[in-house]
């Protein structure tokens, strides 16, 4: 099921992602961040206790780590660009290089600004004189060391959450997908085993039977395979030409039903038959068309376009019916037409959607954009 979940643009290449602040976690990462200031505070003070400097108050190494850490905190948006931004080496070291080799001078460059930019203020308002960083040839290298070591934590932090959570919300629409087929073919299988059905079905079989031995028995055929298709589907989606073969039993079905009060004109760009659409999408709207005009005297004409445009393509379904007006059954709650839009959403997200519009005759007319999969050629 993942290849029907990738995006078709999945080899274009990756627009920039930028870090957005979440209150939760910014309030976690800086109480994490206060607790590795005071660890490495007391570290420091047992450090100088170690080495005589008892005159030295113990505050000076507190303040000095939770600054520290907390400048880190401040500058942490830079780190979650970067490992937002920074493929896998495996998928490509020329731009991972990139990001990194850019972000942790920046990244290092503003921990320090921020660090001393705390520190001597602070220090004046404590009344503790002038502060004095040190030597700047031993200080920077210090500091750089000790970010280099923080950023590469805090990047392969970050990478790991988003590759849990993105492995999370695949695993739930999967899972949501495969309730939407189920209840999709729950919804197929219920309205063909309605009474309704079966018995509009068969009575016009049993109308044809004598008339017609061969036509008896294709209409036969095409009620199992579509009743069949209904409980066995697995998948999400099928090809076109596997939507149109059963999409024909259908027909064939209502067909032989309303006879010359039906018909249904095709369309299909040669090349497309093996784009990828959601299963049972045309019957219902061939359902829906004839659903919605079965109480009119006039003749149906339902017309089915596939056409194929720049990096997409369109399946629509129209009709000469009385259309998606106020006094039309089809202005009522459309449950059909919500549920594909919620399984094309599933699917394809923003790249693909349901439309619902007119035709020249005032019919209804539902258009459904897809993008187009590698391999298809049109």
């Amino acid at each position: 099921m993942a290849p029907l979940l990738a995006s078709s643009s999945a080899t274009q290449p990756r627009p920039w992602r930028w870090p957005r602040v979440r209150l939760q976690p910014a309030l976690a990462t800086f109480a994490l961040c206060l607790v590795v200031g005071v660890s490495y505070g007391s570290a420091v003070r047992l450090d100088q206790l170690a080495n005589g400097l008892t005159t030295l108050p113990a505050s000076r190494a507190y303040f000095w780590e939770i600054t520290g850490a907390l400048s880190a905190w401040l500058a942490l948006p830079i780190i979650q660009f970067a490992a937002l931004n920074a493929p896998s080496p495996r998928v490509g070291w020329p731009r991972f290089l990139a990001v990194h080799g850019l972000t942790f001078p920046l990244y290092s460059t503003v921990h320090i600004l921020l660090m001393l930019g705390m520190r001597h203020p602070l220090y004046a308002v404590l009344g503790w004189g002038e502060y004095e960083y040190g030597p700047l040839g031993f200080r920077l290298p210090m500091e750089v060391a000790k970010d280099v070591i923080a950023y590469s934590l805090g990047a392969t932090v970050i990478v790991l959450l988003a590759a849990w959570r993105e492995r999370h919300e695949r695993a739930l629409r999967a899972a949501e997908l495969e309730g939407e087929l189920r209840a999709a073919q729950l919804r197929a299988l219920t309205g063909q085993l309605h009474p309704h059905f079966l018995f509009n079905s068969l009575h016009a079989i049993s109308s044809v039977m004598y008339e017609d031995l061969p036509r008896t028995d294709r209409l036969l055929s095409d009620l199992g395979q579509v009743l069949r298709a209904s409980l066995e589907r697995g998948e999400p989606t099928w090809t076109l030409a596997e939507e149109r073969a059963h999409a024909g039993r259908f027909i064939s079905l209502l067909s032989a039903r309303f006879g010359d009060r039906l018909s249904v004109r095709w369309s299909v760009d040669p090349g497309l038959e093996s784009a990828q659409v959601p299963c049972f999408a045309l019957q219902t709207l061939v359902e829906n068309a004839v659903k919605h005009n079965q109480d009119r005297r006039e003749a149906l004409e339902v017309r089915i376009r596939a056409q194929a445009e720049q990096g997409l393509w369109r399946l629509e379904v129209e009709d000469t019916g009385r259309g998606f007006g106020e006094d039309s059954p089809a202005a009522g709650p459309r449950v059909g037409l919500s549920h594909l839009e919620q399984v094309l959403s599933l699917l394809h997200g923003a790249q693909a959607r349901l439309e619902r519009g007119q035709g020249p005759e005032g019919g209804a007319r539902v258009s459904l954009t897809l993008p187009m999969q590698p391999g298809v050629r049109p």
